[in-house]
């Protein structure tokens, strides 16, 4: 290693990991985009590594500079650790985290406690991805994901955060036009709302064809959200989660004793980020804030059906 190690090189790594634009790492740390240039390529050519994919879409960690990532984050804490060693110890907790999750649950489970977050931790940048996607943690698309099943493989670690209950649920004025169903039976008179097939992002969101198989939906959606606005609106019938559906007045939940649904989320991130303080940190809070929403999540109870 002919070249002495220089801290402003690591900065400049862990701004544009973080952003993926070099353009927008500048921007953060106050530099031309040239000199965060310059500084990205003297710390690979002191590593003798390529740390970083340059595409036209942005910058994307290779394997080498994942595995880098955690080490260069101990460091940076370590460092506003001194500097702050007489302050508040939350504000050594710097940089920015990225959590992917469905809209659903980024909306309506995250949404309202991420200003929590950010109090107890203002140094730390939030960006909360809410989308009707996988996300991908070996591309860099998020530091911390919500899925809807375990990986099956792959170097992540998974903790289950909680089961949700699903129900079907229709507008009062559908109801009274088109009659309340009383049994699996009366739902084949019935519209429906659904996703659109090549646009569903994971088969645990197949909701038909194990509650009511061979019926075709009337309108279909590409995400739940706007889903539920439809249904309230008086399309048909859905399949929603409770804790969306239970919160709107325009909407009336069908056959709760038979038709009911528990599917699972779980809190993912790639095990080279296993001991960065911020996944450690952010992983905690949502796991804590699941906690706390478990009466909106299983309604009925933890029995699943």
């Amino acid at each position: 290693m002919s070249q002495s190690f220089n801290w402003n090189d690591l900065q400049a790594f862990l701004a544009v990991a973080r952003s993926g634009r070099l353009t927008e790492a500048a921007r953060a740390m106050g530099i031309e985009h040239t000199t965060l240039s310059r500084r990205i390529a003297r710390l690979e050519g002191m590593l003798a590594t390529k740390l970083f994919d340059r595409r036209p879409t942005g910058y994307s960690l290779t394997t080498d500079g994942m595995a880098l990532m955690p080490r260069a984050e101990e460091m940076e804490t370590g460092a506003v650790g001194i500097l702050s060693s007489r302050a508040d110890p939350r504000i050594a907790l710097t940089g920015t985290i990225r959590v992917g999750t469905p809209e659903a649950f980024g909306t309506y489970c995250l949404g309202d406690r991420i200003g929590a977050l950010s109090d107890a931790y203002p140094g730390l940048t939030i960006e909360l991805v809410a989308m009707p996607r996988a996300f991908s943690l070996t591309k860099r698309e998020a530091d911390l994901a919500i899925a809807l099943s375990r990986p099956p493989s792959g170097r992540l670690h998974a903790q289950k955060l909680a089961d949700y209950e699903l129900g079907l649920y229709g507008s009062p004025g559908y109801l009274e036009r088109h009659g309340v169903p009383q049994d699996k039976s009366d739902l084949t008179g019935h519209r429906f709302v659904a996703y659109i097939d090549e646009l569903v992002f994971a088969p645990e969101l197949d909701y038909f064809a194990a509650t009511v198989p061979g019926l075709d939906p009337a309108v279909r959606v590409s995400n739940v959200i706007t889903q539920m606005s439809v249904t309230a609106g008086g399309a048909g019938l859905c399949i929603l989660p409770c804790f969306m559906a239970d919160s709107e007045p325009r909407l009336h939940r069908v056959l709760p004793g038979t038709i009911r649904l528990i599917r699972s989320y779980w809190l993912i991130h790639h095990s080279d980020l296993h001991n960065a303080p911020r996944i450690k940190v952010v992983s905690k809070f949502i796991a804590e804030t699941v906690r706390e929403k478990r009466a909106i999540l299983l309604p009925s109870g933890g029995d699943k059906a």
